[in-house]
C-alpha cells in the first residue's frame, strides 16, 4: 500500500511540469508566441477541426480566453476557423499553412528538451514512469464517471 499523506509526488510533477514549460518558453521566443498560443496550435494540429469549445476544454482555459487566443492566431495566419457543416453557430478550427512550419519547429524544440530532461534516465525506469503514469491518469478519469458519493472513498 502506497502511503497516501506524502505529498512529494504532487510536488514533484507540478515541478517538473513547470520546468518543462519555463524551458520550453525559453527555447521558444524566437517564434514570437505565447504559450496559450502555442498550446493551442499544438492541440488544433492534433485535433484539427476541433470546436473552441472543445479546445478550451483541452487547454483547461474559459472559452472567451480561448477565443482571444484563436483570434489573435487568425489575425496572423496561423489558425483558420471554418463553419461546422452541422451547426451554423459553430466555428471548426484548423491550421492554416504557415503554422505547420511552426508547429514543426516546436516539436524539434520539445524533443530536444526532452532528450536534455531525460538524460542518464534508463529507458526501463523511463517506460515504468509512463506505465504508473497512465495508470494514474486512468484511476483520475475514472473518479469523473464515478457517482458522488463514491468519489470520496479509498
Amino acid at each position: 500500500m502506497i502511503k497516501t499523506t506524502d505529498n512529494t509526488f504532487a510536488y514533484l510533477l507540478h515541478d517538473v511540469t513547470r520546468l518543462m514549460r519555463k524551458h520550453f518558453d525559453r527555447r521558444a521566443t524566437r517564434l514570437q508566441l505565447t504559450r496559450a498560443q502555442w498550446r493551442a496550435l499544438k492541440v488544433i494540429r492534433r485535433e484539427e477541426g476541433l470546436s473552441q469549445t472543445e479546445l478550451a476544454d483541452y487547454l483547461d482555459m474559459e472559452a472567451i480566453a480561448v477565443g482571444r487566443v484563436v483570434d489573435r492566431l487568425e489575425k496572423t495566419g496561423f489558425v483558420e476557423r471554418r463553419a461546422d457543416p452541422a451547426d451554423r453557430r459553430r466555428w471548426r478550427l484548423h491550421l492554416a499553412a504557415k503554422a505547420h512550419a511552426i508547429v514543426d519547429e516546436m516539436e524539434v524544440i520539445g524533443a530536444g528538451l526532452r532528450e536534455e530532461a531525460l538524460r542518464d534516465v534508463k529507458a526501463d525506469d523511463f517506460e515504468a514512469l509512463l506505465r504508473v503514469l497512465a495508470q494514474i491518469k486512468g484511476n483520475l478519469v475514472a473518479l469523473d464517471g464515478a457517482p458522488t458519493e463514491e468519489r470520496g472513498k479509498s
